[in-house]
């Protein structure tokens, strides 16, 4: 009888867990198109790094910094600041985490190609001891801490010897994984499947997050997304499209949680491909034929801010009086003189799966140059092709969201205006082929002066110049859209950079 008593508590036990563990479905537009940190400095390779890596330290919801790797950092002169690392963490191979990681992953950060511009300022990083290092800049620098953010250290041991970065390519990294994040990596199937369990040794024993396991199913199609939120197959999407928020907004058991973003959309045109998009009174009448209100009230529903610069007003770039301008008869006036009364046919390419909309907004773009006589040869692609093409420039028109990395205008300023450099990395998504040395100059004024009003007066100098160059198409700064179910709180973890910390989610119990 004892025996049957203890058995039947132990199966009570097993079946108490079972129903306590939390499994996390995830909807997204895409997956990460690599599993190497450091490959592409993009919005799905930082949310991955969330999840088996952590970063020294990250944004909170408020704007302020938290540590998380760094326990600590203490400012020694104008050029160094110390790093002071926690203890009793290990990698997910069992390797002891130390300052030697955090040296190795900053050396790797400054030879990849997409983060070398951001880490070109880190002159060096020295030893103090095993949990201590000081990062040694080249000049004073305002934003080395929003920096520091972006390194989340790799396992040297696991690594070393075997870690060239490789963009859209085969590599140990971007196939191999070894972090100290709340979940380790279980199954990958590119394009279709990427499931995570709880890492059992995770340092960060105060978290709330009781997700034991993600299944994550990148689904492309916006209605096919928000259909399986609905039917229950899955319990988080991202994005939610602006045409079915009203209506998801009814269903029951079901919430919506939106934020405004300081992620831009553009358009470059690229002055190397094409001789018309060097006359500025060309570029100019693009501008003026794009209607960018009414992109954002009729194909994002509101979900959008129109814009007429890259900064967002809650940077020092911002200017107050640069807003969109939308005149179809001076642009056609602009063309004639340019002398394309009758116009030309240009490529255009986009992405149909990476931000809100995309495919329609680029149709609508492509309809509105008709109206001043630019035929529009559109392609779109899905966004691990798309991106491709964008490194080879392949159209002559091309779009682009940018999140600033240090939320900051120079961020933006330094990767998508600056003259390209390969060596440094500076304008290594600057698809416009444009080049403004005065830019150059004034990028590296602001990443030098720690006075933020002038600070202001550079960044701002920076967007005149763009404008009054017409250089680019401002198009809009989007909003963030997520779903879920009721019981998984997702409004705690979710932030306007669009990092999900979902070691951090709880899920609550039916």
């Amino acid at each position: 009888m004892k025996i049957i008593v203890t058995l039947a508590c132990c199966l009570a036990l097993i079946s108490f867990n079972t129903a306590m563990a939390n499994t996390l479905r995830i909807a997204f537009d895409a997956d990460p198109v690599s599993l190497d940190p450091h490959e592409q400095l993009s919005e799905d390779t930082l949310q991955f790094s969330h999840l088996a890596f952590d970063p020294l330290l990250r944004w909170k919801q408020n704007g302020q910094f938290e540590p998380r790797l760094a326990t600590k950092w203490q400012r020694l002169d104008d050029r160094t600041i110390r790093f002071f690392l926690r203890r009793n963490v290990t990698f997910q191979t069992g390797h002891a985490f130390s300052a030697k990681d955090v040296v190795y992953t900053i050396e790797r950060l400054k030879k990849s190609p997409d983060f070398r511009a951001m880490f070109d300022i880190i002159e060096s990083v020295s030893l103090v001891d095993d949990f201590t290092v000081d990062v040694h800049t080249t000049y004073t620098n305002p934003l080395l801490l929003n920096i520091m953010a972006y390194v989340f250290p790799m396992d040297k041991v696991f690594y070393q010897n075997h870690d060239q970065i490789i963009k859209y390519g085969e590599s140990f990294a971007s196939r191999n994984v070894s972090g100290t994040g709340p979940f380790i990596l279980v199954n990958r199937e590119l394009g279709s499947r990427l499931e995570l369990k709880r890492n059992p040794d995770y340092w960060d024993k105060n978290s709330l997050g009781n997700v034991d396991r993600i299944i994550f199913t990148p689904i492309r199609a916006d209605s096919t997304r928000l259909a399986a939120l609905l039917s229950g197959d899955v319990d988080f999407i991202f994005p939610v499209s602006p045409i079915d928020i009203e209506r998801t907004k009814r269903v029951a058991g079901i919430q919506l949680v939106t934020l405004p973003s300081t992620r831009i959309l553009l358009l470059h045109m690229n002055q190397a491909r094409r001789k018309e998009l060097r006359d500025r009174r060309v570029r100019k009448a693009i501008n003026l034929a794009i209607n960018q209100p009414l992109i954002v009230k009729k194909i994002l529903k509101g979900y959008a801010t129109p814009a007429g610069q890259l900064s967002p007003d809650s940077f020092l770039g911002h200017i107050n009086d640069l807003e969109p301008e939308y005149n179809l008869a001076k642009a056609l006036e602009l063309m004639k003189q340019a002398g394309y009364e009758k116009g030309f046919r240009i490529s255009m390419m986009a992405p149909n799966n990476r931000y809100m909309n995309d495919e329609k907004v680029a149709q609508a773009i492509a309809a509105m140059l008709g109206k001043i006589h630019i035929k529009v040869d559109l392609k779109t692609l899905p966004k691990a092709q798309y991106f491709q093409e964008f490194d080879q420039r392949s159209a002559d028109i091309m779009m682009l969201g940018w999140q600033s990395d240090t939320v900051d205008s120079n961020n933006l300023f330094e990767f998508i205006i600056a003259c390209s450099d390969a060596k440094t990395g500076l304008g290594a998504y600057n698809a416009s082929e444009y080049c403004q040395p005065s830019i150059n100059d004034d990028i590296r004024q602001a990443n030098r002066e720690m006075n933020p009003e002038k600070r202001r007066r550079f960044l701002q100098q920076i967007e005149r110049t763009l404008h009054k160059d017409s250089a680019i198409v401002p198009l809009y700064w989007q909003d963030l859209i997520w779903a879920a179910k009721d019981n998984v709180n997702i409004q705690d973890i979710v932030n306007d950079q669009n990092y999900p910390y979902l070691g951090d989610l709880f899920i609550e119990q039916k």
